[in-house]
């Protein structure tokens, strides 16, 4: 039997957006709109079920599929949030009945002189030799191009 691995990995991503601070906090605080921007259908995401809370110690749920696959399930908690300046969540994915990744996220929403610079910082822990961080980051960035594409539709 193979002993238990597990490896880290950190990645920070600044992301400036040319409207408020409290636009783009509130696209990750509303249900509907952060539903539309992360979902993930255009990339062949199935969405099974998501409910958000979104409060201190609530809770945020995605289970979904990549095109007919396992079942990928991510469980989020609010640690913290700050309106309009910071939000941190500690999330588990688990690929069909095994647990893969946790990490703990710290998103923080910056004014600058024409919008917004989202500073975007992940610390992860990948079990088992998943090591996914740089795939981790490289969907986080696709996300996060996602969001552009909702704020621009106020």
């Amino acid at each position: 039997m193979q002993a238990p691995t597990v490896t880290h990995g950190t990645f920070v991503i600044e992301r400036h957006y040319p409207t408020t601070p409290e636009k783009v906090f509130a696209a990750f605080a509303d249900p509907v709109k952060k539903r539309r921007w992360m979902g993930g259908e255009e990339d062949g995401f199935e969405i099974l079920s998501f409910e958000m809370d979104f409060q201190v110690d609530h809770f945020e749920r995605w289970r979904f599929r990549f095109q007919g696959g396992a079942l990928i399930q991510n469980d989020v908690r609010y640690q913290d949030i700050v309106t309009n300046r910071r939000i941190v969540t500690v999330y588990t994915m688990d690929f069909g009945n095994k647990r893969v990744s946790s990490s703990q996220v710290t998103v923080e929403f910056l004014p600058d002189e024409s919008g917004t610079t989202l500073v975007f910082t992940e610390q992860g822990s990948y079990f088992e030799g998943a090591d996914q961080a740089k795939g981790r980051e490289e969907g986080t960035r696709g996300v996060l191009e996602q969001l552009a594409k909702e704020l621009e539709r106020e």
